[in-house]
């Protein structure tokens, strides 16, 4: 709407300065007209005047000559439009005068003597008591000398009263042109042109889908838009040759386990082992945000690991992601029932959001990141565990379930993706209500060993929830391992080794490992993407101040288990044994806020890691430099890429983590195989990334020995690493990932 209102308003703005321009030309033409009018009447009338006037001065020195004089003048002051008239002698006194004439006028000499000594008529415009005046002054004559002058004075106050009446009414016009053109306009533009525009993209958008085979057909349709159409109806026809190209390469691969799996393979996948049948997603974190800015709802992604390599998966096969709506104009933007269809501008599946209680929320969310969270990490935080916060956790996983026993209602053996920590009890209340459901739940987290977990009051009811799934999955084999010790001294039930599973009242578990990666693309990229995101990384560069010759990275979300501290203590070692790069190397940490609900936490780790920044900085920078820049800010996929492909080394301390995605995503990026990934071992992808540089982040001597090492690497040793691991990155993606994850789901029962 906001485009029809910006071509209205343009072409009342182009209107209204024509109108403007041809307005003010018929005032200067009205203006001419009448001032000459009045120009020639005066004339005229001091012509007539002086045949009457002129006889009396040959008597001048006569007592009766001035009353002779005011006699004319009185006679002819009566005229229309004449305020009156004044007679002087040759030099330049007041002889005779009508009365009412204002003094300004009678007693300005210097337009009298003027016309006496040029012997010529003369004339001007006086603005006198109010009133517009016109004076007009004839010399007299007396044979050949002058003996005086005649001044007729004439009323132009009704010249700009015409100008006036003609802006009035030509004002009035153009408003009323305004209104009839601005109507007619929005008429034409919202119910013919842009509505031929919105059913144009609507079909556009189905062909982009695949879903519009027929959308131009009846090219009749979109008038003017008809050449357009017929262009992308040959497209369409293209773009339809290419997809059963792709569809057809994608089951040939299906058997080959060495090809590469993208998201076409993934589709083909989906239909020919579970005939299309939709996917359920459970987790935590919505993918799509829709917030309320200024009175302006926008939508974005919501940037995480899971949420990323999850939104790959949904948008390969469709089904519904049920997730806990958050954002201020969650509700706004969705149906009745909490639904949307995502990504906003190419919708591929079905996000549902649940709406929580303030109360809901807290004591759910609170049982997951002050308990379960740091229950499952090796970081030495306490975990902290609240009865309430663990009944809410129970009653919130309820809730979830019975959401998405509604969705599945219809659906013969669902195939139910569980992700996280934050429904453990979810597995387990689904199969007894839905035991033919195919139920698997991931843990993106670590899995700890049976000593740690055993400090958790209710461990038993965990582990019997989550052995519900028909598959529970980690990130690496040695989660798995913890997870059976676990099982083994907790819960009764019968452990198979050699399968890995775990039978527990008639019902099997089977545990697996699938390490999980991002949407590895290996495409060319064009001269305009590369120049797009030059100018972004350019432009990043530019405001922070970056100007070094070595450029390292480190991206993480505002949490303890990332070592952010541990890195900066590093990069402190670094320059104290090589002080001789001060000044040329400059490292930039984006720490992203996370849990934001958890203010106080947030807050005193940032508080924590800007004083541990600032202190290093105040020790080695210069006038011009800083070894350490830290963004506490959200930077967008594309900002980050731009900066993954400068960074002569990416860092990742993390104290412990499950895989973090990062170090797969910088070693993605390196498209031209350069650049070095510095690893920590208590990372999940360390146990594929082997030929990263891998850190102990407890220790800052080895962390500064390896950016050393990083910034110093020959570039041939650069690209060997880098070409292992990009194959490794490609070779196990997302797609991959997520079949392998699925497919296990399926034939586990």
């Amino acid at each position: 709407m906001k485009y029809i209102f910006a071509i209205i308003g343009s072409v009342v703005v182009a209107v209204s300065l024509v109108a403007l321009g041809f307005n003010i030309r018929q005032v200067d033409q009205e203006r001419a007209t009448l001032t000459t009018n009045l120009e020639q009447r005066a004339s005229l009338l001091a012509d007539s005047l002086k045949e009457s006037v002129e006889p009396y001065y040959a008597n001048s020195s006569q007592p009766s000559f001035q009353k002779s004089l005011q006699k004319v003048v009185d006679k002819f002051a009566n005229r229309e439009r004449l305020a009156g008239i004044a007679l002087y002698d040759n030099k330049g006194t007041l002889l005779a005068t009508s009365s009412g004439l204002p003094k300004t006028i009678i007693e300005n000499t210097k337009i009298i003597t003027d016309a006496m000594d040029s012997n010529t008529s003369n004339n001007d415009f006086f603005d006198a008591d109010g009133e517009n005046r016109y004076v007009h002054v004839d010399p007299l004559h007396n044979d050949e000398s002058i003996v005086g002058a005649l001044m007729v004075v004439q009323n132009a106050g009704y010249i700009n009263t015409s100008i006036r009446e003609i802006w009035k009414g030509n004002l009035l016009r153009l408003l009323i042109q305004i209104i009839i053109f601005s109507i007619t306009i929005f008429i034409i533009l919202r119910f013919f042109v842009f509505r031929q525009v919105i059913r144009f993209v609507e079909s556009v958008k189905k062909i982009r889908m695949g879903e519009g085979k027929e959308s131009f057909k009846d090219e009749g349709k979109y008038s003017f838009f008809s050449p357009l159409a017929k262009e992308i109806t040959h497209i369409t026809k293209s773009l339809s040759q290419a997809r059963l190209s792709a569809q057809e390469e994608a089951r040939m691969r299906l058997e080959k386990l060495d090809s590469p799996w993208t998201a076409e393979r993934l589709k083909e996948f989906i239909k020919a082992y579970f005939k299309n049948k939709p996917i359920f997603v459970v987790s935590n974190q919505e993918p799509f945000i829709n917030q309320k800015i200024k009175n302006e709802i926008t939508c974005s992604e919501v940037p995480s690991g899971l949420n990323t390599a999850i939104n790959s998966v949904m948008e390969a096969c469709g089904g519904v992601w049920i997730a806990h709506g958050s954002g201020n104009a969650d509700k706004e933007t969705s149906s009745e029932d909490g639904k949307l269809q995502v990504p906003p501008n190419d919708p591929h599946y079905t996000l549902k959001r649940i709406w929580l209680s303030d109360k809901e929320f807290s004591g759910h969310y609170g049982f997951s990141v002050e308990a379960m969270y740091p229950l499952c990490l090796m970081t030495y935080t306490r975990p902290i565990f609240k009865k309430e916060n663990w009944i809410t956790y129970k009653h919130v996983n309820k809730k979830f379930a019975q959401a998405l026993l509604v969705e599945i209602k219809d659906i013969d053996q669902p195939i139910i993706l569980i992700q996280d920590y934050h429904f453990a009890l979810l597995p387990k209340m689904i199969k007894e209500s839905r035991p033919d459901a195919q139920v698997g739940i991931f843990w993106h987290v670590p899995w700890p060993s049976p000593e740690a977990f055993s400090v958790c009051p209710w461990r038993k009811e965990i582990l019997k929830g989550m052995l519900g799934a028909d598959i529970v999955g980690f990130n690496t084999q040695q989660f798995c391992n913890n997870f059976i010790e676990t099982i083994g001294k907790e819960v009764e039930s019968l452990i198979d080794l050699e399968t890995f599973s775990i039978t527990r009242e008639d019902h099997t578990t089977h545990i697996k490992s699938f390490p999980i990666s991002i949407s590895f693309s290996d495409s060319q990229e064009t001269k305009i993407e590369q120049t797009e995101e030059n100018n972004l990384r350019l432009s990043i560069f530019k405001k922070l101040g970056i100007k070094t010759k070595y450029f390292g990275i480190g991206v993480d979300r505002l949490d303890y288990a990332k070592g952010i501290p541990e890195r900066f203590f590093g990069i402190e070692h670094f320059f104290d044994a090589h002080p001789e790069y001060k000044g040329q190397l400059t490292f930039l940490q984006i720490a992203s806020p996370h849990r934001e609900h958890f203010k106080d936490v947030q807050e005193q780790y940032k508080n924590l890691i800007t004083k541990e920044a600032d202190r290093i900085n105040n020790k080695f920078a210069t006038k011009e430099w800083k070894p350490i820049i830290l963004e506490t800010t959200q930077y967008s996929h594309p900002e980050l890429s731009s900066l993954y492909k400068v960074a002569n080394f990416c860092l990742i301390t993390s104290l412990h983590d499950s895989m973090n995605l990062v170090a797969k995503e910088y070693v993605a990026a390196r498209s031209d195989s350069l650049g070095v990934l510095i690893l920590s071992r208590f990372a999940g992808a360390s146990r594929t990334l082997k030929d990263a540089l891998i850190v102990n982040p407890h220790n800052m001597e080895e962390i500064g020995m390896a950016i050393y090492t990083a910034i110093t690497m020959l570039p041939s040793e650069q690209q060997r690493r880098m070409n292992i691991m990009r194959i490794s990155v490609k070779d196990y993606n997302v797609y991959r990932w997520a079949a392998e994850f699925i497919k296990a789901i399926t034939s586990s029962g």
